[in-house]
């Protein structure tokens, strides 16, 4: 399939625009996808980290000791970091943070992290599951008004449920 915009490459990339009159999928190549800002290997260098990144390797010495760091996971560079913009795996957090924490200063003034905190969804509960809550949630409530014998009996139920 040919690029909707330049109709000469191949089309590599699918993008939906949302608009007024609806969504639109837009097929483009390599080329049309990095002048409309879309991420692909060819526009890494229009990224503003990209950039950013392809500065620092510049002012980097060749020889550097941080170059030399790699993640004993992944085995990835701080050479490749700085030649991609991306880590090779969660263990290379660890294994650059110096270097990232340093970045982080020169990109957002600070390495601290102050917005909202990501929460996970809450997952759908089985049958069981939820009888299983909504008793310690009455055991709770039995023993806050003291009524013992009812907590126990309710806390024996969660045992036999197989949960104490």
């Amino acid at each position: 399939m040919l690029c909707d915009v330049c109709g000469e490459r191949d089309a590599v990339v699918k993008v939906t625009q949302v608009g007024e009159q609806g969504k639109t999928l837009v097929q483009l190549c390599e080329r049309c996808a990095a002048e409309r800002g879309v991420e692909t290997t060819v526009s890494l260098s229009k990224n503003p980290l990209g950039e950013f990144l392809s500065d620092l390797q510049k002012q980097a010495a060749p020889s550097s000791a941080s170059d030399a760091l790699h993640c004993s996971f992944c085995h990835a560079t701080l050479r490749d970091f700085r030649a991609t913009g991306r880590l090779g795996c969660a263990h290379c957090y660890t294994a650059f943070e110096p270097a990232l924490r340093d970045l982080l200063r020169r990109v957002h003034g600070s390495s601290k992290h102050l917005g909202r905190r990501y929460e996970l969804p809450e997952l759908a509960m089985s049958e069981e599951q939820t009888e299983l809550h909504e008793l310690r949630e009455r055991l709770r409530r039995a023993i806050e008004a003291e009524q013992f014998e009812l907590a126990a009996e309710l806390r024996d139920r969660i045992k036999v449920m197989g949960e104490v």
